[in-house]
């Protein structure tokens, strides 16, 4: 099969012939024909995110194909089978709390390093090799329409995995902080089609709020955060009400007053999940938070039931997706897919077309 490479770090990634990846005991293997290439693919690879991964391998976090072959032991799936492939790979020896790897992306521990071993390559090649249960089926779909559902699915599922551990329901107001970047301006979405009542959307970037207003409608209400940790904090309380949940899901910052300003606007009784990229330390009232009853979580990635449970948002009209912008490239073209998907801001996404 052909595959991107990244022979080492900050170089280009090289088109290669691979081996064709074959299926043991609990396996599938794919062939790709839609994997996403998300906004900060270029930080990955070029060391700057400090991401730990074996290298050589071919990047690309999930993607969307068609099943080329499976293990013995496979039950339901056959050939031709359209699937969501899951990058996120759990060890099976382990129930209560197992080492996790992002295939193709990150193995941040010594246990997800065995499983990047064995699950090497992502999902920039012809072919991918998957556990089983990552391989989801979805039914019967339209080919033209697997880049954008790929692209969709594997930003989406982030914010959503993080609304799910909330615990959203129906009903509620719901703030996301980082909602002017590419997962929050995602969450947004997502927490609308959860049935959130309003979604208070917090930011610098007032061109990015408005265009959040004019996408979803008034139910998204804009908060323009000043820099003042107090002032941003009672302008988010006063926005719609009180917030019943609070989803972090900053960039990597410098500063962590933007974090710190939402955790502290949530409602007493309320929950607030940690699930964005600051790798700085967050100082927060002890005796607020517990006075309040306030949950305080992190939440790394989602839930295996997860997107089978966004899928079904997907098709019931719920989270429509014919406004997305979506650029595919093909598998030759992996440079300047990721090159491209850099620059795209809150609403673009980008695809290789294998």
């Amino acid at each position: 099969m052909k595959a991107a490479v990244l022979r080492a770090f900050n170089t280009p990634l090289v088109l290669k012939e691979l081996p064709d990846p074959q299926p043991g005991a609990g396996e599938a293997v794919v062939d790709v024909v839609a994997a996403p290439v998300i906004s900060y693919m270029n930080e990955v690879l070029s060391g700057a995110r400090q991401y730990p991964l074996l290298l050589p391998l071919a990047p690309g976090i999930g993607a969307i194909g068609r099943v080329r072959a499976v293990g013995p032991d496979a039950t339901r799936l056959q050939p031709g089978d359209w699937v969501l492939c899951d990058p996120t790979v759990r060890a099976r020896d382990e129930a209560t709390a197992p080492d996790i790897m992002l295939q193709g992306l990150i193995a941040p521990s010594p246990g997800a390093q065995r499983l990047q071993a064995h699950f090497r390559h992502g999902a920039f090649a012809e072919q991918i090799l998957v556990p089983l249960e990552n391989a989801l089926p979805l039914g019967p779909i339209d080919a033209a329409e697997a880049g954008r559902l790929a692209a969709a699915m594997s930003t989406m599922l982030v914010p959503y995995g993080g609304l799910l551990a909330a615990g959203l329901r129906a009903g509620e107001t719901v703030l996301i902080s980082g909602a002017t970047g590419h997962y929050g301006s995602a969450g947004v979405a997502v927490a609308l089609a959860m049935g959130a009542a309003h979604v208070v959307a917090p930011g610098r970037n007032e061109a990015v709020l408005a265009e959040l207003v004019r996408r979803h409608g008034p139910r998204v209400v804009p908060v323009v955060l000043t820099g003042d940790q107090a002032t941003d904090t009672a302008r988010m309380q006063q926005a719609a009400g009180p917030l019943d949940k609070v989803l972090d899901i900053l960039s990597p910052l410098p500063d962590a007053a933007p974090a710190q300003a939402a955790v502290m606007a949530v409602r007493p009784r309320g929950t607030a999940v940690l699930m964005g990229g600051l790798r700085v330390g967050l100082t927060l009232n002890y005796a607020h938070l517990m006075r309040h009853s306030i949950t305080v979580m992190g939440q790394y990635m989602y839930s295996p039931d997860a997107p089978a449970r966004l899928l079904a948002l997907v098709r019931a009209g719920l989270l429509p997706l014919d406004g997305l912008d979506v650029r595919s490239f093909p598998l030759a073209q992996a440079n300047e897919a990721v090159a491209y998907a850099a620059t795209t801001g809150p609403f673009g996404y980008t695809v290789l077309t294998p």
